[in-house]
């Protein structure tokens, strides 16, 4: 069974010095304790925030965080400046520190206590001077880190560091996806392609291939009992479309997808991987496109690409895994642009597929129908249909430039279609990209996004870009403040940027 949330540990680090005394250390190292206990029991943390004893010498901070690289569970660990902490302290550690990096920049007192202020309050907490003196070393180091200021009980703050977590698991969670290409690329299709060598220097996926007839031994070799028990799932979940057809033609179509569900699960499991990509143009011996099948991976986890598209594929495994666990969460998918609404007031974009969209974005009812598919030249198979959810999301593009990677990270707003589609025989969603179709889908193109997207409503374009940050690649946000003048001016200074980089 695939796994999607884990009991991942956040250490908290907490700098100072002896040059105050005994009596501040203790004050410094109940402070930090009193706010990891807060954070634990704030309720708004995905992982368990992990105490450690105050960061004082070379010593204790480079093994520390050589501690922290060796802790599995560890995701990273957040750094904190109580007093001032002489900066080539951290040298060491932070050279040979592997995990993501938080700077919390923030002090134990709210309020300044004016009445009663002196100078061994003033040496105890001393935040502002000592969170400095860190920053500037890390900075100078060149060390990717993310800064949250502001006073560590409010929400807001509690909430940016929540949002870290899920990046650092994002960024950890990395090195271990492993895709399934079951066949190749789409012939003849560009943006599908790209250097998986690279790929794998880069993010750490694995991107492999296999013969179609391979992964059809492992469906053809389920048993018929659980063929039938899986599509009693089905008939009991879902509303049954027929439309027309015959009901046991109707069933038996079904029970295809129930069979590749469960063999394509089977050999993902056996092989170690998470994430598959499958091309119409190379179906083997499958009797259908795997439809309402690869929905269904995809609900429980797994990340999919159409087409060969293996970059989709392994982000939206990769934005599964951050989201795992979100309060209230919507839903993340694969997605494609298909065509515009271009009325005035009313601009947008039609997303779907073929089939292949998660279910764990639908509104409402999930209904299956059958109907015929021109491409690949097999049976009409069955798939899920419904809508989307309405609300804001993010919708992203992994790209290869050919000397590097951008990563293209747009907010949109998903909204309800002014029509039904009751012709339209597949999942749908639509939505505005900001600041508007016209800039957004213009900043798009200019920076070469693809058709297909990896689409989330529980996380940012934050969570994305610092991922992007983390993994030393290019981002770029489109979003409610972009201009085309000052994006394409963007592109420009990134392109000399990472040239010389």
């Amino acid at each position: 069974m695939i796994q999607t949330k884990k009991a991942y540990q956040v250490w908290f680090c907490t700098g100072s010095q002896d040059l105050y005394g005994e009596e501040c250390l203790k004050n410094v190292a109940a402070h930090s304790r009193i706010m990891v206990e807060a954070f634990n029991k704030s309720g708004r943390l995905p992982f368990e925030v992990v105490w450690k004893p105050t960061m004082l010498t070379n010593a204790m901070i480079r093994e520390t965080f050589n501690q922290a690289n060796q802790d599995a569970s560890c995701v990273g660990v957040i750094t904190w400046m109580h007093t001032f902490s002489p900066a080539k302290s951290w040298i060491l550690g932070l050279q040979e520190y592997q995990k993501p990096l938080c700077h919390l920049h923030t002090q134990f007192n709210r309020e300044i206590p004016y009445d009663t202020i002196d100078m061994d309050f003033m040496n105890e907490n001393q935040s502002a001077h000592g969170g400095r003196e860190y920053g500037h070393i890390v900075s100078r180091m060149g060390i990717e880190r993310k800064v949250i200021v502001g006073y560590w009980e409010d929400a807001a703050v509690q909430e940016q560091l929540a949002s870290w977590m899920r990046t650092a698991a994002g960024v950890m969670e990395s090195s271990h996806i492993r895709v399934m290409r079951v066949a190749d690329n789409m012939r003849n299709v560009a943006v599908t392609e790209g250097d998986k060598v690279e790929a794998q220097i880069q993010f750490g996926w694995e991107v492999d291939a296999y013969p179609v007839n391979e992964i059809v031994e492992a469906v053809d070799a389920v048993a018929q009992a659980d063929i039938d028990t899986l599509v009693e799932e089905y008939y009991s979940k879902y509303e049954i479309v027929a439309e027309g057809r015959d009901p046991q033609e109707f069933r038996r179509h079904v029970a295809v997808q129930a069979q590749i569900e469960l063999g394509f699960e089977r050999f993902l499991d056996e092989k170690g991987y998470q994430a598959i990509v499958t091309h119409f143009g190379d179906l083997g011996g499958l009797k259908q496109l795997p439809g309402l099948a690869i929905q269904r991976l995809m609900e429980k986890g797994y990340g999919f690409g159409a087409e060969g598209d293996w970059k989709t594929a392994a982000m939206v495994r990769l934005m599964k895994i951050m989201a795992a666990g979100s309060k209230d969460a919507k839903g993340t998918t694969f997605f494609e642009d298909y065509t515009y609404n271009l009325v005035k007031g009313h601009e947008g974009i039609l997303q779907a597929h073929m089939l292949e969209v998660c279910p764990s974005i639908a509104d409402g009812k999930i209904a299956i129908k059958e109907c015929p598919l021109t491409m690949g030249d097999r049976e009409d198979p069955a798939r899920l249909v419904f809508e989307a959810k309405e609300g804001h999301g993010t919708a992203v593009s992994l790209i290869d430039l050919g000397e590097r990677f951008r990563l293209i990270i747009n907010e949109v707003d998903v909204k309800k279609a002014e029509k039904p589609m009751p012709h339209l025989p597949v999942a749908n969603a639509f939505w505005t990209p900001q600041p508007s179709l016209e800039v957004g889908a213009a900043a798009w193109i200019y920076a070469g996004g693809a058709h297909h997207t990896a689409f989330s409503y529980d996380l940012s374009a934050e969570q994305m870009g610092d991922w992007a940050a983390y993994m030393g690649i290019e981002a770029v946000y489109i979003d409610k403040d972009t201009n085309i003048r000052q994006f394409r001016n963007e592109l420009r200074w990134n392109e000399a940027y990472y040239k010389f980089h």
